[in-house]
C-alpha cells in the first residue's frame, strides 16, 4: 500500500501557487490542496541558497587559489 503525490508548480505570472494531489490506494478520496505560493517559494529558495553556502565559499576560495597558483607560475615563467 503506497501513496503516490504530484506535485505541480508553475513560474508563471498569472498567479498561479502550486498544486498538490495526494492519492492514495483504490476507493480512498483523492484531496487537492494549493500552496501558500510565493513567499513559501521564496522562504524555500533562500534556504535552499543558505545550505549551500559552505559549498559556495569552498568554490570560490578554491577558484582564487587557482588563480594566484596560475598567476605565480606566470610570473616565475616570464
Amino acid at each position: 500500500m503506497s501513496d503516490l503525490t504530484i506535485e505541480q508548480y508553475s513560474d508563471s505570472p498569472n498567479g498561479f501557487e502550486g498544486k498538490t494531489i495526494n492519492v492514495g490506494d483504490v476507493g480512498d478520496t483523492i484531496t487537492s490542496t494549493t500552496s501558500s505560493g510565493d513567499v513559501a517559494a521564496t522562504i524555500e529558495f533562500i534556504e535552499k541558497i543558505y545550505n549551500y553556502l559552505p559549498e559556495l565559499a569552498f568554490a570560490t576560495l578554491y577558484g582564487l587559489a587557482i588563480y594566484a597558483v596560475v598567476l605565480w607560475i606566470r610570473k616565475k615563467l616570464s
